[in-house]
Formats: structure tokens, C-alpha cells, sequence
């Protein structure tokens, strides 16, 4: 048997969805080098990282913690079988930057929204992988 399509429609038709997956990693790159980079000046103590978390007056631990989390998740994002978990887990935390950004730190949320708007995009172009994952993960 030929693999050869047998005109341009068939070569045409196969193109989204391979346009759409590269386009879904590319996002995916971006946002691990985003979030994984805050994370590592949150862990390495940056002076502007340790003077924020000292704005928000919940103490270092949150910003060790936050910062192992934004490392987590960017290095989830990268691995095809977690990349779904990740940036539902990544949307969770970015959820809570908007909101400590906005009312806590009075200062302009739009950064931390836009990277919540593409580990939307994400979760969702991922939601069949994800679900085969949790799926599994249950039946153990």
C-alpha cells in the first residue's frame, strides 16, 4: 500500500493539527523558560524576589516554596506525559499571583495573566493526555 496522498486535500487536511501541536509546544517552551526562570531567582534569593515576598508578609518559606513550584512546573511542561498536569497545577499558582499582584502588592497583574491565559491554553490542548494520566494513576 501507497502512503502517498493521493492529492493535496489529504496533505491539507493533516496540517492543523500538526501546525496545532507546534504551536502548543512552542507555548509551552515559552511559558517553562517564563516560570522556571522566576522560580530560579525566587530559590537563588534575588534582592527584588526576597523584597516582595517581604511585601506580601507571609514570610521566605512562601517564596522557597513558590519558587520550587514554578521550577516543577516549568520542567513539567516539558515532559510530554505531565505537560497537562503542569499547567493546571501552574494556572493554579498563577491564579494566586493575579490576586496577590492586584491586592495585595497594588501593582499591574497583566504578566501573571497573560502566562495564566496560555497555561489555559495549554491544560486544554493537553486535556486528553491528562486525563489518560489521572486515569491511569487511579486504577493503580
Amino acid at each position: 500500500m501507497s502512503t502517498i496522498p493521493k492529492n493535496n486535500l489529504e496533505t491539507v487536511a493533516h496540517t492543523p493539527g500538526r501546525a496545532s501541536s507546534i504551536g502548543v509546544w512552542i507555548l509551552q517552551v515559552v511559558l517553562a523558560a517564563i516560570i522556571a526562570g522566576g522560580g530560579i531567582s525566587k530559590l537563588a534569593g534575588d534582592p527584588v524576589m526576597v523584597d516582595m515576598f517581604a511585601d506580601i508578609g507571609a514570610g521566605q518559606w512562601l517564596r522557597y516554596l513558590v519558587g520550587a513550584l514554578e521550577v516543577a512546573g516549568g520542567v513539567g511542561l516539558l515532559i510530554p506525559a505531565l505537560a497537562g498536569l503542569a499547567s493546571l497545577g501552574l494556572a493554579a499558582l498563577l491564579t494566586g499571583a493575579v490576586i496577590t499582584d492586584q491586592f495585595v502588592l497594588e501593582q499591574s497583574p497583566w504578566l501573571p495573566l497573560a502566562c495564566l491565559a496560555v497555561a489555559a491554553v495549554i491544560a486544554r490542548a493537553r486535556w486528553s493526555r491528562t486525563e489518560a494520566v489521572v486515569g491511569t494513576l487511579l486504577r493503580r
